[in-house]
């Protein structure tokens, strides 16, 4: 008679190593692609890109990918430090590998980690809030404490100047007329904007914003269709608009560029602001080139994060998540 398979004893080290690749489950991603997978193993947590997921049109070179992929790194070492773990974080580990982008092996128990408590109870409330913010400002201490965040994390942050905001809005604005130009971005957007049911994933038209007066454009996500939130009453007068940049935009670059900008939406969160990604002018070229412009060329681009207050100061629906078992590999041998 077979005896029945035993799961061996896993170390509260390997559990908390779960635990918190679970919490990655809540990074941001372009559309919501979710571009990551995990594998534990013992007392280490690999993370590897997942290409089936890439949006070979919207992103051919991979930068978004990547960007995502380090808001999920980002998200699972703030989680271990909220724990009372310390880790040692090995970034691209294997060159043959490229697709290994980052292993991190738990080193022992640690003083539990205030600001990472403060920022993990933040990653399950963070919503993209594609809404139309209020005219309440963001204090310059606040923006001080995101720039702070964010080259902790090795990046920068740009806060658009006013007399700089024409060239954001029409580098944003150009960029999404090219896109939806482009059949083959519709029909890659068409795919993730109308996932199967139970996927977990994509933007539906319950998270769309019906298209309204914007300082900058949002993406229309639901070109075709009826978007299920409308803009509400604000315009966007409150909202500070920053660009996420690094000084290249090599892979290890954009790992890096994808942590500070889960550093940036988990501060701006847990200090009550509302938080919009935007990645339309990065997408593609010569809009990109102008960002670099409003930089003074001394960076790469990354993103532009809109920041600000809800107006109305309500709930949004959370974006689909995939399931645990769909992501993370568990190694119980």
């Amino acid at each position: 008679m077979t005896a029945p398979h035993v799961r061996p004893a896993r170390s509260p080290a390997t559990e908390a190593l779960e635990a918190s690749a679970r919490m990655s489950l809540f990074a941001p991603s372009v559309f919501n692609t979710q571009p990551w997978r995990w594998r534990l193993s013992g007392e280490s947590l690999e993370l590897r890109a997942d290409r089936g997921r890439a949006l070979t049109v919207t992103d051919p070179e991979g930068r978004l990918l990547l960007l995502s992929c380090g808001a999920a790194l980002h998200h699972v070492r703030v989680a271990l430090a909220a724990a009372g773990w310390a880790a040692r974080v090995v970034r691209l580990p294997d060159s043959a590998d490229p697709d290994l982008l980052a292993r991190i092996t738990v080193t022992g128990p640690t003083d539990v980690d205030p600001r990472a408590e403060r920022l993990t109870a933040a990653i399950p409330r963070r919503r993209t809030d594609r809404r139309a913010y209020g005219g309440r400002g963001v204090s310059e201490e606040t923006l001080t404490g995101l720039r702070r965040a964010v080259e902790a994390e090795g990046a920068y942050l740009h806060v658009i100047r006013r007399d700089q905001m024409p060239m954001l809005a029409t580098s944003t604005a150009r960029a999404a007329d090219a896109e939806l130009n482009d059949p083959a971005y519709r029909e890659e957007l068409l795919r993730w904007t109308h996932r199967p049911q139970g996927s977990g994933d994509g933007v539906p038209a319950s998270t769309a914003v019906r298209q309204s007066p914007r300082r900058v454009p949002v993406r229309d996500y639901a070109p075709d269709g009826t978007p299920g939130l409308t803009a509400g009453d604000g315009f966007d007068l409150g909202a500070e608009y920053v660009v996420l940049f690094g000084s290249a935009d090599q892979p290890g670059d954009l790992l890096c560029g994808g942590e500070a900008l889960s550093a940036l939406l988990l501060d701006a969160t847990a200090d009550g602001l509302a938080t919009a990604p935007l990645s339309d002018a990065i997408e593609v070229e010569w809009p990109r080139r102008l960002l670099r412009g409003l930089l003074a060329d001394v960076g790469e681009p990354y993103l532009v994060v809109r920041l600000g207050h809800a107006e109305p100061d309500e709930d949004l629906p959370p974006a689909p998540r995939r399931r645990a078992e769909d992501v993370i590999e568990i190694d119980n041998e």
